[in-house]
């Protein structure tokens, strides 16, 4: 008797330990669709992602998905906009996704006014015409709004193709 209680402590404990892993957790959690598996509206969408859609890990592409289905609720030019930036993302490489990223949670960090002021930088920048913007970048290594941040917030240039400094996923 006391060898089957052990036993059934030891299964407990052992399915407890198996289902606080972290595979376990990724196993369970949002189901993230392979390219096969999407339906043709979220391939239309994600079309420029259809490349590398299945080699991403499943956090993003839950938060594609996320994108995917806000997008029929966007204006036209959102949704040029957002398929302009899906397209620059993927041309970017690992290591300048990294630095996006890095720096998208670093402008969401600061404070509401310089955000506006980072915002309205970029927003300045934007308007150049295609040379300035380029001469700019070239002389400083990266856009206005990422020359406005702090010296301890601020990033190496990441010479980005053209996506915002808060560029998402």
């Amino acid at each position: 008797m006391a060898q089957a209680l052990r036993a059934l402590i030891a299964a407990a404990l052992l399915a407890i330990a198996f289902a606080s892993s972290p595979a376990v957790a990724v196993a369970v959690g949002p189901r993230a669709p392979s390219w096969a598996e999407l339906s043709s509206s979220e391939k239309q969408v994600l079309a420029p992602l259809a490349a590398e859609w299945d080699s991403l890990d499943a956090a993003r592409r839950q938060k594609w998905m996320g994108i995917a289905k806000r997008y029929p609720t966007l204006a036209p030019p959102e949704q040029e906009r957002v398929q302009q930036q899906m397209g620059a993302w993927v041309r970017l490489t690992p290591d300048q996704r990294r630095q996006a990223r890095e720096q998208y949670k670093s402008i969401k960090q600061l404070p509401p006014e310089k955000r506006q002021q980072v915002q309205e930088k970029w927003q300045e920048y934007q308007q150049l015409p295609p040379e300035k913007r380029k001469e700019l970048s070239s002389r400083s290594g990266a856009p206005p709004a990422a020359q406005q941040l702090s010296p301890e917030r601020r990033r190496e240039p990441d010479s980005r193709s053209g996506a915002p400094p808060a560029g998402k996923p």
